[in-house]
């Protein structure tokens, strides 16, 4: 590595980055940058976010005292360089990787990881209850966030830039400005920080900027030394950053090393809220990110030296059998309407919104705004059909109780990523949501087995006119036979094979492997179809005619499907011997979907081995 990476061979902390001199840094942002495209290459995991932020991670561990000094990074897919440069290079290879290291910063991982995180907007918040502490304590650290223009969209950044601009406390927040999240960015805030870029603000500096400039004599020499640092500097009455309390400088060169490292040495010292807007591109310095930001956010084992990247013939996702779906009901209902919180890539929904654009919202990392927009629509007679993933949903549950359940109205919410994830890891795990909707009433909950069923709920849910769940997992489909779609009776599960002494009732996408264990055993196999309503009657009947009941369910074990079953057999006073099969109560760490099913117990051979404990028990 010596040879390849000279300087960054030398970096074991950002104690070592601090000993080297300034005309190192741009040669040592050229390394970094390079071990992080072959690193991650050779892993899998998020790419171009990296790239883009190397000089802006240097610069901050050469111009703050970490980890005394606090950094905390927003969602983290930014992360890899700050991870290479706090003592975790030689480990790059395992990220990703069960029993490797996070995919996000992650706070058991290491002292220089102040926030564990993996959804977007909440460094801020975070960052002003640090800063708050440190005052108190009169600790002397500094506090940092890092926070993308993609997350800052969520409101839950603005209320903490609301709350700290009012408080005059002591932080420093970096709006990194690639013009990205995941997917393009939209609305009112991202025209307006494009409207900052066209020099339109910039024309003239007004009298207040003026007075302030002139009681600040560090950053008054700094902005004269060029005109375009001058443009960069705008008056309190010209930004709403300024108007919310904050001190804004920018937008800056966030690629420009050194401008970097004289700004931040500038601002550490300054009182009070402090912005810095920079200016980034999203895959900076590898051509094919440069172009192709969106399919290099995260990406497969890849040939970096070809720029290209992996094709597979494998089965479609379930995200892509969901837009399909969605692109088939457009075609005949123009009162359906398709949102998504930003994430057109992943919930499959880009041939949608090109064909359909009159049809399709995306609204930025707002998942409240998006259930509540749903029901809005609702209210005025149209289809709302909100695709959104089963972790991010759980920052929308207010809404989904109070805007669409209580007012009962014919919101569909397409549940991607709904049980384990893998490479992910704990953020993402769609655990839950069985559990916290269930106990919702007017709710319907659907989980198919397999692409022709997640078709014929979708449907189901559309000729519905109440609020309506279909969750389906992560990755590719089971590779059946597409039917024409035709309504289900709602409620009512679906006899796979009959057998004896024990009936598996199956909630979701792990039929197959239950069905392996059913045919060598010979059990009672149901694909129950339904979480909310059960079909109770046909609970019923194998209670009444197996020693054991078994439920599987992609869902923590509390709350969720199996235990739904067991209220019911208690309601009726039909006590039998029951496994529930499920997520234990603990948060799934990264590894591959099938080692985590391994682990938990969810594969064949783990649901074979639970049966047979319990029926010789």
């Amino acid at each position: 590595m010596q040879k390849t990476y000279p300087l960054l061979s030398q970096i074991n902390s950002p104690d070592d980055l601090r000993l080297l001199p300034k005309e190192n840094l741009a040669p040592l942002c050229d390394e970094l940058r390079a071990y992080l495209l072959e690193s991650v290459s050779q892993t899998s995991g998020h790419l171009a976010s990296g790239l883009g932020v190397v000089e802006l991670t240097v610069a901050l561990h050469y111009v703050y005292q970490t980890p005394f000094d606090q950094l905390l990074w927003d969602v983290g897919h930014q992360a890899y360089p700050h991870k290479i440069l706090t003592g975790r290079r030689d480990q790059m290879h395992t990220i990703r990787q069960k029993d490797g290291l996070h995919p996000f910063p992650w706070r058991e991982e290491s002292p220089y990881d102040v926030l564990s995180v993996g959804h977007s907007s909440t460094s801020i918040s975070a960052g002003l209850g640090i800063a708050i502490a440190v005052q108190k304590e009169n600790a002397g650290r500094k506090t940092v966030c890092v926070i993308g223009d993609g997350a800052i969209t969520a409101g839950m950044a603005f209320e903490a830039i609301n709350h700290a601009g009012s408080l005059h406390t002591d932080m420093l927040v970096i709006l990194n400005d690639n013009e990205m999240s995941i997917s393009e960015n939209v609305g009112a805030l991202n025209n307006h920080l494009a409207r900052l870029f066209t020099g339109s603000l910039y024309g003239s500096l007004r009298e207040s900027g003026k007075k302030l400039l002139s009681g600040l004599p560090p950053i008054k020499e700094f902005v004269r030394r060029t005109e375009e640092q001058m443009k960069g500097f705008v008056s309190p009455v010209g930004t709403m950053f300024e108007t919310l309390g904050f001190n804004y400088i920018g937008p800056i060169d966030g690629h420009d090393i050194d401008e970097l490292i004289a700004t931040l040495k500038n601002m550490r010292n300054m009182p009070g809220p402090q912005f810095l807007h920079i200016k980034t591109k999203k895959g900076k310095g590898y051509h094919p990110a440069e172009q192709d930001p969106i399919g290099f956010h995260g990406v497969p084992k890849f040939d970096h030296t070809s720029g290209k990247l992996p094709q597979t013939k494998a089965a479609p996702t379930y995200s892509t059998i969901f837009g399909d779906w969605l692109c088939e009901m457009a075609e005949q209902d123009p009162k359906i309407i398709g949102i998504t919180p930003a994430m057109r890539e992943g919930s499959g929904m880009v041939e949608f919104s090109k064909r359909f654009p009159a049809q399709y919202f995306d609204v930025a990392i707002a998942e409240q705004h998006a259930v509540t927009f749903a029901a809005g629509l609702a209210i005025a007679d149209y289809k709302p059909v909100v695709a959104i993933y089963s972790s991010f949903l759980q920052r929308a549950y207010d809404q989904l109780i109070h805007d669409v359940a209580i007012q009962n109205l014919p919101v569909i919410f397409a549940i991607d990523r709904a049980g384990i994830v893998g490479a992910d890891g704990q953020t993402h795990q769609g655990a839950f949501d069985l559990s916290f909707m269930r106990c919702i009433p007017n709710m319907t909950i659907m989980c198919p087995s397999d692409e022709n069923e997640l078709r014929q709920m979708l449907y189901t849910a559309y000729t519905m006119s109440s609020p309506v769940a279909v969750r389906y997992p992560r990755g590719n489909a089971q590779g059946v036979e597409l039917h024409p779609m035709q309504a289900l009776e709602v409620g009512k599960a679906r006899l796979i094979r009959q057998g004896q002494k024990v009936a598996i009732l199956n909630f979701g996408a792990l039929l197959n492997q239950a069905k392996s264990v059913a045919e060598k055993y010979d059990y009672t196999l149901v694909d129950m179809r339904f979480v909310k309503p059960l079909d109770e009657k046909l609970i019923a009947e194998l209670a009444d005619s197996h020693d054991l009941i078994v439920t599987l369910e992609e869902n923590a074990i509390q709350g969720g499907a199996g235990s739904s079953v067991n209220e019911y057999l208690q309601t009726i006073g039909k006590i039998k011997p029951l496994v529930m099969l499920g997520i234990p109560d603990m948060f799934v760490p990264q590894a591959t979907q099938a080692e985590a099913y391994a682990e938990l117990g969810l594969d064949s051979a783990g649901i074979e081995r639970q049966i047979l404990r319990a029926l010789h028990s």
